[in-house]
């Protein structure tokens, strides 16, 4: 699955305001890919999104983060994904996920937006959910939080540790998910949490957990 370039997309917020925050999680995801690579991201006009080309698991990927709003995120993924000339069934879309624990990961391919505002978007810009999906687990608010405040909340200081543990993690899972594809990615990455984010689920229920949404 290595021939053909990728797009791998972040999503978040601005982060002169929202960097730290749980709805940018995808986008520091990215931002770590492409720290990895020796690269960083510039901004890009043409596509609206700050963009690196790398390598990763021996093909080339564009790395994109939006510089729009969350809720408008599709009209410049879909813009790099033209420039670039990705095709909708390589690209990966990472983003945080409230109906999973800080720390545990999701692969999976389209699905429900489950309320995504930033998933939302892309579905309509893209006319489906065809594209892949790194779903990275922020965790449900506590007691009466509304979840919108939540999401837009930075980690708290004890929670960080875990956060940089499950970007590493979820940038191992981009690299086998592009390497050796969806089902094998699915079956290593599935129920491992960060260190410190409690137990994980059972691995072997990859598969059917990919009917969550």
């Amino acid at each position: 699955m290595t021939d053909g370039r990728w797009l791998v997309a972040g999503l978040g917020n601005p982060p002169a305001e929202y960097a730290g925050t749980r709805h940018n999680i995808g986008a520091e995801l990215v931002e770590h890919l492409a720290a990895d690579a020796g690269s960083a991201l510039a901004r890009n006009r043409r596509a609206g999104c700050r963009t690196a080309e790398v390598r990763i698991a021996g093909a080339p990927v564009v790395l994109a983060v939006p510089e729009s709003f969350m809720n408008v995120s599709g009209g410049p993924v879909q813009r790099a994904a033209g420039w670039y000339r990705v095709p909708i069934e390589r690209i990966v879309v990472c983003h945080d996920d409230l109906d999973l624990p800080l720390g545990e990961l999701r692969l999976k391919r389209g699905g429900g937006h489950g309320g995504h505002n930033g998933l939302k978007d892309l579905d309509r810009a893209f006319g489906g959910p065809g594209y892949l999906r790194v779903r990275i687990g922020v965790g449900r608010p506590p007691g009466s939080t509304v979840a919108a405040d939540h999401v837009l909340r930075p980690f708290a200081a004890e929670e960080r540790d875990a956060v940089a543990t499950v970007l590493a993690t979820a940038a191992d899972a981009v690299a086998a998910l592009i390497a050796d594809g969806l089902e094998t990615a699915q079956n290593r990455f599935h129920g491992r949490r960060a260190s410190g984010a409690g137990p994980g689920a059972d691995p072997g229920d990859a598969v059917r957990h990919e009917e969550d949404r």
